[in-house]
């Protein structure tokens, strides 16, 4: 991509869902597991690429809501200890200056919830429950 300031890692089509994408859109990032394909919403392949790294490309570009309770949202496992690919999400989350106010999800009600994003990225990842969904925000002006 031949353009300033905009991460290799994010491809024309990705950058084009983050431009259409209003106010309270989502956009699910899955692992390689996700059945993304059949979920429903559109789906942008990002293979060989890892969910860390497409989060910290969007996250660069996009804000999250922050008229909400709630703007990520993740894939539980259900165990009591938490996929260890969520500190590394918070970490980018934070890195990014966002305001991430985070609630896990069952299995189910992340993939119910993932129906109605406005793009599903389907990355490469191989971590175990690495899926989030993301609550786009308002860009005010300068």
């Amino acid at each position: 991509m031949m353009l300033k300031g905009i991460p290799r890692i994010l491809s024309p089509e990705l950058l084009m869902v983050l431009a259409e994408m209003g106010h309270g859109d989502e956009i699910a990032i899955v692992d390689g597991n996700y059945p993304a394909e059949s979920a429903g919403p559109p789906v942008v392949r990002a293979d060989g690429h890892g969910v860390p790294d497409i989060l910290a490309g969007i996250l660069s570009l996009m804000p999250l809501d922050t008229f909400v309770d709630t703007n990520v949202f993740l894939m539980d496992n259900g165990e009591e200890e938490k996929p260890p690919i969520w500190k590394e999400f918070t970490r980018i989350i934070k890195e990014a200056g966002e305001d991430g106010r985070v609630k896990a999800l069952d299995r189910f009600e992340f993939y119910d919830r993932a129906k109605n994003a406005y793009c599903i990225v389907a990355t490469g990842e191989t971590a175990l429950y690495a899926n989030i969904i993301l609550k786009k925000g308002v860009i005010f002006p300068a």
